[in-house]
């Protein structure tokens, strides 16, 4: 057995998400992105096409969507399946990454959604003290 190093682990194996150059604070602010999470959370419900995804997505752009997939994809997150037919289908699903990381995030969601009334309140008593 190796001795171990009693400065602890080398700077390279350490992962800090509050480090700037971290590969996990990259990963991070891609998948916190707005079209990454709802992407995530939408393949969480299964596999989709990109059209189908586009209209899950209420408000994502084509170009916006694609280039948030390629991202999830370079990630380890999704994976893009070319399906023969005709016209040839495009299919992207949840990697075991990825369903873990939309698993934390649907949690997130169902948070948020069932707190709507909170938010509200604090919105409208944040406006008329402003106001």
């Amino acid at each position: 057995m190796p001795a171990q190093d009693p400065a602890g682990p080398t700077q390279e194996f350490v992962s800090d998400v509050f480090a700037r150059g971290c590969t996990s604070r990259a990963a991070f602010e891609d998948v916190t992105s707005k079209w990454a999470s709802l992407a995530l959370l939408a393949l969480g419900e299964g596999s989709y096409r990109f059209n189908a995804l586009r209209r899950r997505i209420d408000g994502v752009s084509e170009r916006m969507l694609s280039q948030t997939l390629q991202t999830l994809e370079r990630d380890g997150m999704l994976t893009r399946e070319v399906l023969t037919a005709i016209p040839p289908r495009v299919e992207y699903s949840l990697t075991p990454l990825g369903a873990r990381v939309a698993e934390q995030l649907r949690g997130l969601a169902d948070l948020l959604e069932a707190s709507v009334p909170e938010v509200q309140t604090a919105r409208d008593s944040h406006e008329r003290d402003r106001g």
